[in-house]
């Protein structure tokens, strides 16, 4: 399919879709998988996993047949961790068996997924974990500890990175895994954060069996796969497609519009370079989507990742000051375990207090500058003296 005949051809199938399971007579889950199975989830994927092969810049033709039709959606919000990191990365590197058994249940958010990576010894340096996992039989027997982990309470499955050769450098040692997160050696403890809530998670993993066949990619060789998921993280969390105005800029400007008794001069001038750098940062991911349609992400996502952190950060700041004392106000401090992250349909306190994670989750700032400075703009990197040096023999 090319050019004019491939929309055409989308909105064909499209139609059948809807004529075969009208949105309004068809259960939510029998319309989803339906979806899945006609191609039309992810119309970039191969034929038989959710796609059609076809060019991911038309997407989102099948995706404005199906709103106008008043079709439902996979709620991906509350299954991003699953859409945005482990669906590509099992595409890149999973059997066809991993693939057919679970890239359906994924994208109709039947499982949800959650993210095993970082440690309390290895945030910002992933690649020095210490969780392992040692050959027994036909399966992997894993012990150790991972924090930040959004949605485990939630979730089905979990990518995991674990060490299974201590006696090499650090980043040669690691593989990467499917786990199920109702084994019994799985425990989740709630992390509460400054909110009040407790979206994030710290998971215990003792002698937790993981079958060779939820392995992806070859054993040793996990820190080239979770690459994959890690550049698809960035972008799932910083190259949102947003329409204008949309994000945190939104609610700002709407209470700017509606209260003019809040605005001052110095505001206004901040407001106005905040928007346009909204609307740039905006810009600027589509653009990035667009060079998607041509491969897989790259380190461009951690600049987009960096915008959006300190944007979020810097916008609900400015609506703090904007709403004064009531912009100081915040009493939502109930210990609460939610799905998702709702940063639009809450009072500006929250907003300021959450964004504050944003410059943390999904790698710091500070690291994502690293990653643009040597990978985008080709500076030297900084000196790095364990490179060479194997794990076990590394000072924690």
């Amino acid at each position: 399919m090319t050019g004019a005949t491939d929309a055409a051809e989308l909105r064909r199938r499209t139609a059948e879709l809807l004529a075969a399971h009208p949105p309004a007579t068809t259960d939510r889950l029998d319309f989803l998988r339906a979806r899945f199975d006609a191609g039309l989830a992810w119309v970039h994927f191969p034929e038989g996993l959710g796609g059609l092969g076809a060019p991911r810049s038309l997407q989102p033709v099948v995706d404005a047949e199906l709103a106008a039709a008043g079709a439902p959606d996979n709620d991906p919000r509350r299954i991003g961790i699953g859409l945005g990191m482990a669906a590509p990365t099992i595409l890149q590197y999973g059997t066809e068996e991993q693939k057919r058994r679970f890239l359906k249940p994924l994208w109709t958010g039947e499982e949800v997924w959650c993210q095993l990576f970082s440690e309390p010894g290895a945030g910002s340096d992933l690649a020095a974990l210490g969780t392992r996992a040692v050959p027994e039989g036909e399966d992997w027997v894993v012990n150790g500890q991972k924090v930040w982990t959004s949605s485990a309470h939630l979730a089905r499955w979990a990518i995991l990175i674990a060490r299974t050769d201590p006696d090499v450098p650090k980043h040669r040692g690691i593989t990467y895994f499917v786990c199920d997160m109702t084994d019994p050696g799985v425990e989740v403890r709630p992390l509460r954060q400054i909110t009040g809530e407790a979206e994030f998670n710290e998971v215990f993993l003792t002698d937790v069996r993981i079958p060779d066949a939820h392995r992806l990619g070859e054993v040793g060789d996990g820190w080239r796969v979770a690459q994959t998921t890690l550049n698809n993280e960035r972008v799932a969390i910083g190259g949102a497609r947003l329409p204008r105005e949309g994000g945190m800029i939104g609610p700002v400007s709407g209470t700017w519009r509606e209260r003019p008794e809040l605005r001052t001069h110095d505001l206004h001038q901040r407001l106005l370079t905040l928007w346009v750098e909204a609307e740039v940062a905006r810009l600027t991911g589509e653009r990035l989507r667009q060079q998607l349609v041509a491969g897989q992400p790259g380190p461009e996502g951690a600049g987009m990742k960096l915008a959006f952190a300190r944007l979020n950060q810097q916008i609900s700041g400015l609506e703090v000051e904007l709403l004064g004392e009531e912009g100081l106000l915040y009493d939502d401090w109930t210990m609460r375990r939610p799905e998702l992250v709702d940063f639009t349909g809450r009072d500006a306190g929250y907003r300021y207090l959450r964004s504050k994670g944003n410059s943390i989750e999904g790698g710091t700032s500070e690291v994502l500058l690293n990653i643009v400075a040597e990978r985008v703009l080709g500076l030297p990197a900084e000196p790095r003296t364990d490179k060479d040096v194997a794990w076990k023999d590394l000072s924690r």
